[in-house]
């Protein structure tokens, strides 16, 4: 217990807040080692991706936690008490053979800057609260326009990740057609008259964010158009025009085309430049997003995979799936400037048009934020110390990692591959067995048993109503040992299942 009978408020309030006293400074350094050799322990301790317990298990564990104190309490006692049931009841993305979801290892680069980030507690809304952040964020995204090929007039924006970015895209390519064709502001006079013959088209494999961001826009569920996709998974360009024609005859209003670069359970990749193509055709707003397959960016093997991403209206990108980032880091672009004029709003308090006559920045006026982190500085941090070169090798890594995973699951005649030649780095299959019981209902159960052994870690999906299994390979320093070894374990699962030895 921290003792503060005797100390004045002012020297108490002092040992909490980083500032510019010596004390102050060496109490922030004591606390920080404090944290890293807490956080170096639960590391080194264990060699599994997880402890293995249950939900039920964790709660009890948390019970005694959770209890709020009236008085403050030493951070060696709490990190002690917390010790247990948070940090070493977490899933450690880092381990090897962690390879379930879109969730990725975060370099130290990342890790590191978020320690700078909350010590500075920049807010990105606006310039006189982040002056080096707003232009550090603003050359940032510049970069990732350049690399994206958007021309010079290109903007975006950081975001918390692939669902505001969707939420974002679908807003902005909404309030754009009601403009273009109607004349009519969204933002001053509402949804037009005629909103309900809005629609969304996007791949039956898309993201959830799509109808999500559809719905809360306010054109409902029923707008949005799943589209069938060929044996790649990927959209079916024909099937688009042909639903386009459709909808057009039926006096509805194809207003955006939403096409995926890596899908969550494949990795598939729509046709980008057949779809691009039929949107100029068209005059329909491509978004496309690409919150997964932007690593490839940074590829320097597969980054023709991307080609005609240019050619999109807005992008979405995500920094905390395939380009190591500690969660949250993701970002919005837009190819022409000027439709981000359509999230603005003015507080005089905030950002005022006289800022903007005098040539002050305020991010505020293009995200639909207000408060927001300085993420810009984990992608810079990242970026300059350890180069695009050796990032671009950490991504075509893992995707020759998948590409091993479903070759050696392609040799085993017990498993069934869903992508045999996985376009990024997931892989999805089933084990299937002659036995009574049923695919779906043993894959399921394979999923979970070793989940609750912690020593590997997979995903489980559904394909065609069925369960099936998933691997998703982010971490560069996963080994085809380690994909074989996780094999071999769900074989030997599988036969404990079969063979009535686990229930």
């Amino acid at each position: 217990m921290v003792n503060t009978t005797e100390k004045s408020p002012v020297s108490l309030y002092d040992s909490f807040f980083l500032h510019q006293g010596e004390e102050s400074v060496q109490h922030f350094r004591n606390q920080v080692e404090l944290v890293i050799n807490t956080i170096s322990d639960a590391f080194q301790d264990s060699d599994r991706p997880f402890k293995g317990r249950t939900a039920q298990e964790i709660q009890q564990q948390l019970h005694d936690v959770l209890n709020v104190p009236e008085d403050p309490q030493s951070l060696h006692e709490v990190l002690r008490e917390i010790e247990e049931p948070v940090i070493r009841n977490s899933l450690h993305v880092s381990n090897e053979r962690s390879m379930a979801h879109l969730h990725c290892p975060p370099v130290l680069p990342g890790v590191l800057a978020e320690l700078i980030i909350g010590a500075l507690n920049q807010s990105m809304d606006s310039w006189d609260q982040s002056p080096s952040a707003t232009y550090v964020e603003k050359e940032i995204t510049r970069y990732w326009t350049q690399l994206v090929s958007f021309p010079e007039g290109a903007d975006g924006v950081f975001t918390s990740g692939g669902t505001q970015s969707n939420y974002m895209g679908m807003l902005l390519a909404r309030d754009a057609f009601c403009l273009s064709e109607w004349n009519h502001s969204v933002q001053i006079k509402g949804l037009p008259k005629h909103f309900h013959k809005l629609r969304v088209l996007c791949s039956e494999e898309a993201h959830f964010s799509v109808k999500k961001s559809v719905s809360q826009i306010g054109l409902g569920e029923q707008a949005v158009i799943p589209i069938s996709v060929d044996e790649g998974h990927r959209m079916d360009p024909m099937e688009v025009r042909h639903v386009v024609e459709r909808l057009e005859q039926e006096g509805l209003l194809p207003y955006v085309i939403v096409a995926t670069c890596g899908t969550t359970d494949y990795g598939s990749i729509d046709p980008l430049d057949e779809l691009a193509e039929f949107c100029k055709e068209k005059g329909i707003w491509l978004h496309v997003d690409a919150a997964y397959g932007a690593g490839l960016l940074l590829s320097q093997e597969h980054c023709h995979k991307l080609a005609s991403l240019e050619r999109a209206d807005s992008v979405t990108l995500d920094f905390h799936k395939w380009m190591f980032q500690p969660i949250s880091c993701g970002m919005f672009l837009v190819k022409e400037r000027k439709h981000m004029r359509l999230f603005a709003h003015h507080a005089d308090y905030l950002n005022p048009l006289e800022d903007e006559d005098d040539g002050i920045l305020n991010l505020v006026n293009k995200s639909v934020q207000t408060t927001r982190r300085f993420d810009a500085l984990k992608v810079l941090l990242t970026l300059k110390v350890m180069g695009t070169r050796l990032l671009g090798q950490m991504v075509d890594r893992t995707m020759e990692v998948a590409q091993f995973a479903a070759s050696e699951l392609n040799k085993r005649p017990a498993f069934y591959v869903e992508n045999s030649s996985p376009e990024l780095s997931t892989v999805v299959f089933q084990y299937q067995s002659e036995g009574s019981c049923p695919a779906g209902e043993l894959n399921r159960k394979i999923q979970q048993m070793l989940f609750h052994k912690g020593e590997t870690i997979i995903a489980k999906t559904s394909v065609r109503g069925e369960t099936f299994l998933k691997f998703t390979i982010l971490n560069p320093r996963t080994s085809e040992q380690d994909v074989s070894v996780v094999i071999d374990e769900i074989e030997a699962t599988a036969k404990q299942i079969i063979g009535g030895t686990y229930h």
